[in-house]
């Protein structure tokens, strides 16, 4: 459904770090950044990048705003967790664990980003 997903990040070494380490989890590759000093992660199924706001103002978290990644088990849900606590992240919401919702049943673990953004891994145990 998406292209692509970018961020706002104030500090752009720190978030590269911070998403080398939870992407890493899952399988990506770390960021490699353009000539514009934006950070991007590149798949074939689409791409995740870091921006310092085009404006010049402070890039600011969304409210109410989740960026959600797949991982493929309950346990690369809580490796990608226990990586972004880590490297700089903090818990949010629940800790990992079962959720469910609109039928189906998930995986999920939820963190800040070191500029405050909302993200989530999720596994889909089932699906109605």
């Amino acid at each position: 459904m998406f292209s692509h997903v970018m961020l706002g990040a104030n500090d752009i070494e720190k978030s590269r770090g911070f998403y080398d380490a939870i992407l890493g989890v899952l399988g990506h590759k770390p960021g490699v950044f353009d000539d514009k000093g934006r950070c991007f992660y590149l798949s074939d199924r689409g791409v995740f990048a870091l921006t310092r706001p085009i404006n010049g103002e402070t890039a600011t978290h969304g409210n109410g705003m989740t960026i959600g990644f797949v991982a493929s088990s309950p346990e690369l849900v809580d490796a990608w967790h226990a990586a972004g606590v880590a490297a700089g992240g903090q818990t949010c919401e629940e800790p990992p664990g079962v959720r469910s919702s609109g039928g189906r049943t998930l995986y999920l673990a939820y963190l800040r980003d070191p500029s405050g953004n909302k993200i989530c891994a999720t596994h889909y145990m089932s699906v109605a």
